[in-house]
C-alpha cells in the first residue's frame, strides 16, 4: 500500500486518477471488479450439512443413539429404525430453525449497515458504505463512521476517535498537509482517516485510498470478524432451567427404571422406556424455539420501521416504564418550514421579505452561507432546519450553490450541542466575514451591535428587549427560532470559539415543525400502558411546552424545567423530583444521562432517543437506546439497541406493543411445552407408583416428542400481536418468567391433560392385554397436547381473541392430527409404533377425552379471566 500520508493531496489524487468531481459510473464499475466490495471477509459460515451434524452433539441425542445401538444389537430392528427416524427428523428441525434464525439476524444486520456521502459524476449522493471504492471522494461530518481508509483533502476542524485502532480514547485533530517522514504509526498519520473510527467533531472531504481487507482494520480483520450472536438473558435463564429440569427428569427416569427392574420387568425394555421418557420429557427445543420466535418477531418489527440491533432488547421492551424522547423529528414531523422573520425591528411573514432591502437581503444570504444543506433534483440533503433555510431562499429564487460559489467558505466552526452555535468564514467582496447562527438566547450574550436600515449601531437595552420579545413571541407560538449575527475579520480565516463574540446582530428566522398526527394517540397509548412519556429537547422551554401540550405529554407548566435549573440540582434532588417532570428544555447531552439514571435509580426501565454523537453515552446508559435512522449519526446508531427508520415516536410505542406481544408469545410457547411434558411425566409416575403396566411404549414417547415439541410450539409463538397488551402495566424485569404463578399454571394444565390420559389408559385396560390401553393413552396424550396449543395462544379465551386469527396453529394441529391418524390406522406404521387396533367406541373415547382439557381450560378463561 502506498504511503499516502507522505503525499500532498494533489499527488494522492493523481495516483488514484480522480478529481474533486469524483469518479464516473464506468470507473466505479471497473474499480469494483478490481477491488470488490468495501467489506471485511467474514469467517466462513457453517453450511446446512455442518449445522445438521452439529445437532448430534446433544447429550440426549447421544443417549438415543446408544439406545438405538442396544436395540439393533438385541435384534429389535423396528425400535432401532424408529429411534433413528426421530433423531434425524429432530436434527432436521433443529437445523432449519438455526438457519432461519441466522438468516433473520443477518437480514436485520444488513438493515443497519452504515451509509456514506460521496461525490460521483460531479454530484453529491448517499450510498451504502459497502459500495465505496478507492478513488471515491468521501464527505465526513461529526457523527459519521469512517467506512474506509482515506487521505484528507479538506479538513474543517475534523476530530476523529481512533480508539478501535490505537486504543487512545482522545479524539485526534486532523489536518491536510503532507507528512514527509516514513514508517509512521497509525496514530501519527494525522492527515489520514481509517475504517472503524468515527468523526466526533467538524467535517472533512476525504479521498478513499483503501477499502475492505486493504484497510488498516482489514490487516487485523480477526478482531473485526462478525461476532457470534450472544444468547439473550431469557435464553440463558431457559438454558439454566433446562439443565436443572433435565437433571430432575433423568433422576426420575432412573427411579422408574429401578422400579421396573424390581418388579421383574425386562432390563432392556426398562432401559429403553427410561431413555425414551427422558427424551420426551426434557424440553430440549426451548432455546431454539425462543431464538426462532425472537428472530421472526424482530423481522416483523423491522417492517414496521423499528430495527432491533440486539435481541435482548426485545425482552426489555415489555418492561419499559419511561420513554425519554427528543422533540424534533420524533414527536414532530421533522419537516421544518420557515413561517416568520424578525429583522430591523419588524416581524414579517416568510413571504414578505424585500430583496431590495439591504438588511433583509443580508439576513437571507447569511442563512444560505452559514448552512450545509443542499437541494438537488428535489432531493433534500442535510439537517431539516438548514433545509428550511434553503427552501426559504428558493422562494426568492436564490440558489444556495450559486450563493456559496460567489461567497466562498474558507473556514468554519461546526455546530455542536454544547455551544449551540455554528460559524463560517466567507469571502464577501474581498472582505472576510464570520457568520454565526444559533440559539437566540446564546447569541444574545455574544452581540454588542445590531444591523438596521440606518446602518450598524450599538446594541441598546431597547434593542435587546425588542429581540427578546420577538424571540419570546415566536416561541410561544411553538416556532423554533434561529438567530443570525456576523462580524468582519481582519485577515486570518482561522477562527476559534473565542471569536464568537462582539458580533453584529442580523435578525431572527422562525420556523415550525408541527407535531406528527399520530403522536397524540401514541402518547395516550403510553399513558394507558403505564408508561411515562418525557420530552427532552434543546429547544426553548416555551417552544417545548407548546409541542408537549399538543401531544398530551404536558398537563401544566409546573412539569417543565430548563437545563440551567437542572444544573443546580443534585442527583438526589433530581431523583426525588424526576417523577413530577415531563419536559426538559435547553438541555445538554450530559443532562440526558442524569435524567436516565434518576429514573433507573427509582427502579424504572428507560428508553432514550437520540441522534447525535453526544447522545451516544445516554443511549448506552438507557435500558433501550433508540437511534434515529434518518437523522441519526452512525455513532448514535451503533450505541443504540433499536433504530427507527422513520424517526417517529409512535414507532417506539408500536415496538413496545410488539415487544410485549413477542415476550407473551414466548412465555406461552414455554408453557405449552412444559405443561405437555408434565402431563406425560405425571401419567408415567402414576402408573409406576400404582404398580400398573407401563402406559406408553418407548416409540410412543419418541413420536409424541417429535409431534408436539416443535411445530405447535413455534405456531403458538407466532400468535398475532394483541392490542390488549398495551392495557397492562410494564412487566417487572426483576420477576423471572418461570415464577411461582407460571409454574402453578404449568402444573395445573399438565395435571388436567395427565388425568384424561390416565382415564383413557384405564378405559382400555384389560387384565390380559395392555396394548389397547397403551394405544388409547398414547393417542389421548398426543391429541390433547395438540389441542392444548389453542389453550396456550393467550391468557384469554380463543372466543375472545378469535378462533381463526392464528393460521399457524391450525396448520400445526391439523398436520399433527393427520400424522397421528396415519400411525393409528395405517397397518405398516401400526406395527412399527406398536399400535393396537381400536374400536369406533374406543376411538371416540380418545377424541372425547382429548377435547376435555381444551373445553375445561377455555370455559375457565371465558368466565373467570377478564
Amino acid at each position: 500500500m502506498s504511503e499516502f500520508y507522505r503525499q500532498t493531496s494533489e499527488e494522492a489524487m493523481a495516483e488514484l486518477g480522480v478529481t474533486k468531481e469524483g469518479l464516473h459510473t464506468d470507473e466505479i464499475q471497473e474499480r469494483r471488479k478490481a477491488y470488490g466490495f468495501n467489506e471485511l471477509e467474514e469467517a466462513e459460515r457453517s453450511t446446512f450439512i455442518q449445522v445438521f451434524f452439529r445437532q448430534f452433539k446433544d447429550f440426549l441425542v447421544f443417549i438415543l443413539l446408544v439406545a438405538a445401538t442396544v436395540s439393533a444389537f438385541l435384534g429389535k430392528a423396528e425400535s432401532t429404525i424408529v429411534i433413528l427416524i426421530v433423531v434425524i427428523l429432530n436434527a432436521i428441525l433443529g437445523t432449519v430453525q438455526h438457519m432461519k434464525a441466522e438468516q433473520s439476524l443477518k437480514s436485520l444486520k444488513a438493515l443497519t449497515s452504515p451509509s456514506a456521502k460521496v461525490m460521483r459524476n460531479g454530484q453529491k449522493e448517499e450510498i451504502p458504505s459497502k459500495e465505496l471504492v478507492p478513488g471515491d471522494i468521501l464527505y465526513l461530518d461529526a457523527g459519521d463512521f469512517v467506512s474506509a481508509d482515506g487521505r484528507i483533502l479538506e479538513s474543517h476542524s475534523l476530530q476523529v476517535n481512533e480508539s478501535s485502532l490505537t486504543g487512545e480514547s482522545e479524539s485526534v485533530l486532523k489536518f491536510t498537509e503532507a507528512i514527509p517522514q516514513g514508517n509512521m504509526v497509525i496514530g501519527d498519520q494525522k492527515n489520514m482517516v481509517f475504517s472503524g473510527s468515527f468523526a466526533t467533531y467538524g467535517r472533512a472531504v476525504v479521498l478513499v485510498t483503501g477499502t475492505g481487507m486493504k484497510t488498516e482494520i482489514g490487516r487485523i480483520a480477526t478482531l473485526m470478524e462478525t461476532a457470534k450472536e450472544k444468547k439473550t438473558p431469557l435464553q440463558v435463564n431457559l438454558d439454566s432451567f433446562g439443565k436443572k429440569l433435565a437433571f430432575m427428569i433423568i433422576v426420575l427416569s432412573m427411579f422408574i427404571f429401578a422400579l421396573d427392574i424390581v418388579r421383574g420387568r425386562d432390563v432392556v425394555d426398562s432401559f429403553m422406556f427410561a431413555v425414551s421418557l427422558a427424551v420426551a420429557a426434557i424440553p430440549e427445543a426451548l432455546s431454539s424455539i425462543v431464538t426462532i420466535v425472537l428472530a421472526l418477531g424482530t423481522q416483523k418489527m423491522a417492517k414496521e420501521n423499528a430495527i432491533i440491533r440486539h435481541l435482548h432488547a426485545v425482552e426489555s421492551l415489555g418492561s419499559i416504564s419511561v420513554i425519554c424522547s427528543d422533540k424534533t423529528g420524533t414527536l414532530t414531523e421533522n419537516k421544518m418550514t420557515v413561517k416568520k422573520v424578525w429583522v430591523d425591528g419588524n416581524a414579517l411573514a416568510h413571504n414578505e421579505l424585500r430583496f431590495d432591502h439591504e438588511v433583509e437581503k443580508r439576513l437571507l444570504t447569511m442563512a444560505l452561507l452559514c448552512n450545509d444543506a443542499v437541494t438537488i433534483e428535489n432531493k433534500e440533503i442535510g439537517d431539516p432546519t438548514e433545509v428550511a433555510l434553503v427552501n426559504l431562499g428558493e422562494e426568492y429564487n436564490l440558489d444556495e450553490l450559486v450563493i456559496r460559489e460567489n461567497y466562498l467558505r474558507i473556514g468554519e466552526l461546526p455546530f455542536d450541542s454544547d455551544r449551540k452555535l455554528m460559524s463560517t468564514v466567507n469571502m464577501v467582496n474581498d472582505q472576510l466575514f464570520m457568520i454565526t447562527k444559533g440559539a437566540p438566547d446564546v447569541l444574545l450574550t455574544r452581540i454588542n451591535r445590531i444591523s438596521t436600515s440606518t446602518g450598524v449601531v450599538s446594541l441598546s437595552e431597547k434593542h435587546r428587549q425588542e429581540i427578546e420579545d420577538a424571540y419570546g413571541n415566536f416561541s410561544q407560538e411553538g416556532l423554533r427560532v434561529l438567530g443570525f449575527a456576523y462580524k468582519e475579520l481582519d485577515s486570518s480565516p482561522e477562527i476559534s470559539v473565542n471569536d464568537e463574540s462582539e458580533l453584529i446582530f442580523a435578525g431572527l428566522i422562525a420556523m415550525v415543525d408541527p407535531p406528527r398526527a399520530e403522536s397524540l394517540a401514541a402518547v395516550e397509548s403510553c399513558i394507558r400502558a403505564g408508561i411515562k412519556p418525557v420530552m427532552i429537547t434543546g429547544d426553548h422551554k416555551i417552544t417545548a411546552c407548546a409541542i408537549a401540550k399538543q401531544t398530551g405529554i404536558l398537563k401544566n407548566e409546573q412539569e417543565a424545567i430548563e437545563g440551567s435549573e437542572l444544573e443546580s440540582m443534585s442527583d438526589e434532588d433530581l431523583r426525588e423530583k424526576v417523577t413530577a417532570l415531563s419536559v426538559y428544555a435547553r438541555v445538554s447531552p450530559e443532562h440526558k444521562i442524569r435524567i436516565v439514571r434518576a429514573w433507573q435509580d427509582r427502579g424504572n426501565v428507560v428508553a432514550m432517543t437520540g441522534d447525535g454523537v453526544n447522545d451516544a453515552p445516554a443511549l448506552k446508559q438507557a435500558d433501550i437506546g433508540v437511534a434515529m435512522g434518518i437523522t441519526g449519526t452512525e455513532v448514535a446508531k451503533d450505541a443504540a439497541s433499536m433504530v427507527l427508520t422513520d424517526d417517529n415516536f409512535s414507532t417506539i410505542v408500536k415496538a413496545i406493543n410488539n415487544g410485549r406481544s413477542i415476550f407473551a408469545n414466548i412465555k406461552n410457547s414455554i408453557k405449552f411445552l412444559l405443561s405437555g411434558n408434565t402431563a406425560g411425566i405425571l401419567s408415567v409416575l402414576y402408573a409406576s407408583l400404582g404398580a400398573l403396566p407401563v402406559p406408553f411404549a418407548p416409540v410412543h414417547l419418541l413420536f409424541i416428542n417429535l409431534l408436539t415439541d416443535s411445530l405447535p410450539a413455534i405456531a403458538v409463538g407466532l400468535e398475532p400481536h394483541s392490542k390488549n397488551v398495551m392495557k397492562d402495566k410494564p412487566r417487572d424485569i426483576t420477576v423471572p418468567i418461570l415464577n411461582k404463578s407460571f409454574g402453578a399454571e404449568v402444573i395445573v394444565e399438565g395435571l388436567i391433560i395427565g388425568i384424561v390420559t390416565i382415564l383413557a389408559f384405564h378405559a382400555g385396560l384389560a387384565p390380559d392385554n395392555t396394548a389397547v390401553a397403551s394405544t388409547m393413552a398414547f393417542s389421548t396424550l398426543c391429541l390433547s397436547r395438540l389441542l392444548h396449543g389453542f389453550n396456550s395462544r393467550s391468557k384469554e379465551s380463543i372466543f375472545k381473541i378469535g378462533l381463526f386469527t392464528n393460521k399457524y396453529i391450525w396448520i400445526a394441529v391439523l398436520l399433527g392430527v393427520a400424522l397421528l391418524n396415519l400411525v393409528l390406522w395405517f397397518p405398516p406404521l401400526m406395527q412399527v409404533f406398536e399400535i393396537a387396533e381400536l374400536t369406533t367406541k374406543q376411538y371416540m373415547t380418545v377424541v372425547g377425552l382429548s377435547f376435555l382439557p381444551l373445553i375445561t381450560i377455555q370455559m375457565y378463561k371465558l368466565f373467570f379471566i377478564k
